[in-house]
């Protein structure tokens, strides 16, 4: 099963469970299985075997059908993933007190190298419009930063984040008075 598929029951299985305003202690009673195991499905650190898997969607009185529906191995229909910070989840580890992790993007991508850059942006700065043969995820740092792409039009603030296949044509435009840093990690899918 694919990372980003199983990344997606879990948080399905949370949503699902706040929506309906059951505990965690709720819904571990209810499908008969501990505390820590639906906690640990939740925050993607484990995953159930089917039957348990059944047993929790069958307990949160969900039709699996319904369930799924919304959860497929395909890619994404938008090219474009942008998160905002808002958006960010947090989440906890064991034995980590005073650690706040927050979650931006899980994202599988097989046989991919992967480069690492850090992006400082002049607000006078420009370029044409560029392609790079692989996929790019952007996490503004500080300042203002507007993506430019073939049919829309971006404003990331500090914290956001942006993934898309840079195949598509792109530039980035600082929009304040002052430098833009950007986190910059591209995914370069290996040739066979």
């Amino acid at each position: 099963m694919e990372e980003d598929v199983i990344l997606k029951i879990s948080y399905r299985i949370k949503e699902i469970r706040k929506e309906r305003g059951i505990t965690v202690q709720e819904l571990a009673d209810r499908a008969g299985v501990s505390k820590g195991l639906i906690s640990q499905i939740e925050n993607n650190r484990t995953v159930p075997s089917l039957i348990v898997l059944i047993d929790i969607i069958k307990s949160l009185d969900v039709d699996l059908n319904q369930f799924f529906k919304d959860i497929s191995d395909s890619a994404n229909k938008a090219p474009v993933v942008v998160k905002r910070k808002s958006e960010y989840e947090s989440f906890e580890k064991e034995q980590a007190l005073g650690f706040l992790y927050k979650r931006i993007l899980t994202k599988a991508i097989k046989n991919a190298t992967v480069d690492i850059v850090l992006l400082e942006l002049e607000p006078s700065a420009s370029r044409p419009m560029v392609v790079t043969e692989a996929f790019e995820y952007k996490y503004i740092l500080a300042g203002n930063v507007k993506y430019h792409f073939e049919d829309q039009e971006i404003v990331l603030s500090a914290g956001d984040s942006l993934l898309f296949d840079g195949r598509l044509a792109h530039t980035p435009k600082n929009i304040g008075t002052d430098k833009a840093i950007m986190l910059i990690l591209y995914f370069f899918e290996e040739v066979k």
